[in-house]
């Protein structure tokens, strides 16, 4: 097999790894609002369903489990993968014959569920991609990633919605039942490195072992600045991004414009955006990626702020919107590749899943912070674009302190 069929091979398998990863969130975020409104069920408890989630917000307190536990037998990784995928399957085939709003709580408690085993299999699956990917390989590895997950949040939240006329809201959990069936087939049938065969694989780590490593990380030199860099590359960009919608239909543009420009092009871009970022990543160092990229996601966030100066115009919407998707994709893309590089092989799903993890609660405050001084101090919206476009300004000058202490860093990382 050549090396570029062999890299084909694992980005093809992440890729659709991730997919299925997405289809709950996406379903979770998009359409079971959607649903669930059709069905009667009140504001109050839609507005709630981002506790829904929560497993994907604690999943680092077990991702050492993770990280410990596996069968050689079955493969290290694929030992948590494959349960994750036929309990993911089974709660998607359950919450089919759920009766709305009768049983309520148990279709709520089916999505749980959902998020919970595709949360646990994302940990084993970065720890899986740790184990393949060679280093020069990260930024394709990382752009499956990103677009996998994404393209499943679509098909979850978007596609399937859409065929919802003729599927019926029972064929769209049956549909995402079988998509995580078909992908559990192919796992099953793929074979998975040994520990001998991975870089720095070596024997069972034990939790001793685990813990020395994690607080060996953390000593190394620029490991403070490696944390605030993954806490705050999106925070300017969602204090903007909460807000847009709002200001578009403030504007006086229609549902249907602000869905097709921002949901469906949008999303279009971020998706080949995330493509580019791999390909970025895997021809440039990464830390010359990640400054070109944060340098180009600055232009349209202040392109924004000047649409809320002037009165906007829709091609003006339109080429903020799909700028913005595209060059935050990009970076998105380049900033994982970047968490992968600094990840102890040896206790890789771990590690890997705790940086992750510091990325979503970095970004977490930017909504409410938005709505806040909208709404509490009376701040415009361009008062709000204009501070989201500073802090991503800022932000590139953590490329500084970044760039003088990974040299430093590499040559002291711990050893496999």
């Amino acid at each position: 097999m050549t090396p570029t069929s062999s890299r084909a091979r694992k980005v093809a398998l992440l890729s659709a790894l991730y997919f299925v990863q997405g289809l709950p969130f996406g379903f979770q975020t998009t359409a079971l609002p959607v649903y669930l409104r059709t069905q009667g069920v009140s504001l109050l408890v839609i507005s709630s369903l981002g506790l829904l989630s929560l497993p994907w917000m604690g999943k680092a307190l077990w991702a050492p489990l993770v990280d410990r536990y596996g069968s050689e037998r079955v493969g290290r990784r694929k030992s948590w993968i494959l349960p994750m995928q036929l309990g993911l399957a089974a709660t998607c085939a359950l919450a089919a014959f759920v009766p709305v709003p009768d049983a309520l709580k148990a279709l709520l408690g089916l999505v749980f569920l959902m998020n919970l085993f595709a949360a646990t299999q994302d940990i084993a699956v970065d720890g899986f991609a740790v184990d393949l990917l060679e280093p020069h390989e990260l930024g394709w590895g990382n752009s499956a990633q990103v677009v996998g997950y994404k393209l499943g949040m679509l098909t979850g939240g978007g596609l399937l919605v859409w065929m919802s006329g003729s599927l019926g809201w029972r064929g769209i959990f049956l549909v995402m039942s079988a998509l995580s069936l078909g992908v559990f087939g192919v796992v099953a049938l793929t074979r998975e490195p040994r520990r001998g065969e991975v870089v720095g694989g070596g024997d069972r780590v034990s939790w001793r072992e685990v813990r020395e490593r994690l607080a060996a990380a953390w000593r190394l030199p620029g490991t403070g600045w490696v944390l605030l860099f993954i806490a705050t590359y999106k925070l300017g960009e969602t204090l903007v991004d909460v807000l847009f919608k709002p200001f578009l239909v403030d504007m006086g543009f229609t549902a249907a414009q602000i869905g097709q420009w921002v949901g469906t092009w949008g999303m279009v871009a971020s998706l080949l955006g995330s493509a580019a970022g791999g390909w970025l990543a895997a021809r440039m160092p990464l830390l010359g990626a990640l400054a070109l990229a944060s340098c180009l996601r600055v232009i349209p966030l202040g392109g924004e702020w000047w649409l809320a100066l002037h009165p906007p115009s829709a091609q003006g919407v339109i080429a903020v919107t799909v700028a913005e998707h595209f060059f935050g994709g990009v970076l998105t893309t380049a900033v994982f590749a970047f968490m992968m590089s600094r990840v102890d092989r040896r206790i890789g799903a771990t590690h890997y899943t705790l940086l992750a993890s510091v990325e979503v609660l970095g970004k977490s405050p930017g909504g409410p912070l938005a709505g806040l001084l909208a709404t509490r101090f009376g701040w415009s919206y361009a008062q709000v674009f204009l501070l989201g476009t500073i802090l991503s300004v800022a932000f590139v000058a953590l490329l500084w302190p970044l760039r003088r202490g990974e040299q430093t860093a590499h040559s002291v990382s711990p050893s496999p």
